[in-house]
């Protein structure tokens, strides 16, 4: 079950989510330093890490699931954001150069054709990051913040679900290695927590972040299949005639 995008965006603007995203967005750093004229997705709640990407990049979407819910984004601008079924992207094949997942594969219904659908998208050679819970932290097992959600993943799990959805892992990180408190002081030292978790032990930092690239020489095995999804309107108007007498003028007898 998906994390509310209240939720998600009160979290961020919280002490313990200014310092979450921090790390995180180290981590990421690490990973992409700059993605110069690419086509940037993120999907799930990533908007807090895209815009250390988005001055370089082509154009970037905020793709967001429709169990989350979206905001618009970026503020002030034309949107950039889109609600959408993880399993059913609205983009064409191999048009996307790099894909950002945050606050997604732990929700995600069925991984394996969440990361299909993903293949699909990106271009030949293109790359994919997730930002995941790791099982073995402590972040995984609080509940008052979004990593506390859904399925947490092992670094062998992420490795063996990559491989068998035609991506070859790649370079890895990890990140919150500061106990996830809203205590003032702990939150003031997270810089050396992160420091010192790092070096002594990363096995049990809050998240894995793991980059991959869609592999071309072996071929997914394509099902013809009808969407599955049922489209309901939110918002149905009201007091309009629906009968065939009340569409038609007044008599004039």
């Amino acid at each position: 079950m998906h994390v509310d995008i209240v939720d998600l965006r009160q979290f961020y603007h919280t002490m313990l989510g200014h310092a979450a995203e921090q790390s995180i967005s180290m981590a990421l750093s690490s990973l992409w330093a700059r993605l110069p004229e690419e086509r940037l997705v993120g999907l799930g709640y990533s908007i807090p890490y895209l815009d250390r990407f988005r001055a370089d990049t082509e154009r970037t979407f905020a793709f967001m699931p429709a169990g989350q819910g979206a905001v618009n984004w970026p503020p002030g601008e034309r949107s950039a954001t889109a609600l959408v079924f993880d399993e059913e992207l609205p983009l064409p094949d191999s048009c996307v150069d790099r894909v950002l997942m945050v606050h997604s594969l732990e929700f995600a219904e069925n991984p394996r054709e969440t990361l299909k659908e993903i293949w699909r998208v990106l271009a030949p050679g293109g790359r994919l990051v997730m930002v995941v819970p790791n099982r073995r932290g402590v972040w995984a097992r609080m509940e008052h913040t979004p990593f506390g959600s859904g399925r947490p993943y092992s670094r062998g799990q992420l490795t063996a679900l990559l491989r068998e959805t035609n991506f070859t892992p790649g370079a890895s990180t990890e990140a919150l290695f500061f106990p996830p408190s809203k205590i003032r002081t702990v939150l003031k030292m997270h810089g050396a927590f992160e420091r010192f978790g790092r070096m002594l032990s990363p096995v049990f930092a809050g998240v894995i972040v793991v980059e991959a690239q869609k592999r071309l020489y072996q071929g997914l095995p394509v099902a013809v299949r009808a969407s599955r999804r049922v489209f309901a309107p939110v918002l149905s108007p009201q007091g309009v005639p629906t009968t065939r007498q009340g569409l038609l003028p007044p008599s004039t007898k």
